[in-house]
């Protein structure tokens, strides 16, 4: 296909009500093999010790660095606007169960 035409086509994509709602997640998950990444979507609950994967997404490496450059270049433009994200901690661990909330006493 000449570049003309490539550069003609568009792409539809649609989005159902259901997936529209979108699911909430306070902790992603993400591995690797040699041929794709796999981000699994959680949200966990305060006094609740067990969490359910709520999504999962299978990209391509190549994919998975799309991914990674496109949220990098719209964290700039939200901090631009909104002043910079602070992360407490490591970012690699999940959030402390109390949330940052008080601490329940017996």
């Amino acid at each position: 296909m000449d570049e003309k035409k490539a550069k003609g086509q568009q792409l539809n994509i649609e989005l159902n009500e259901e997936v529209a709602q979108g699911i909430y997640s306070n902790l992603a998950v993400i591995t690797h093999s040699s041929s794709e990444f796999v981000i699994d979507f959680v949200r966990i609950m305060p006094g609740i010790p067990k969490a359910n994967v709520k999504s999962r997404i299978i990209l391509t490496p190549e994919h998975a660095k799309r991914l990674l450059n496109a949220l990098q270049d719209n964290l700039k433009k939200y901090e631009a606007i909104n002043g910079p994200v602070n992360i407490k901690g490591s970012g690699h661990m999940p959030p402390p169960m109390n949330f940052g909330g008080p601490t329940a006493e017996a």
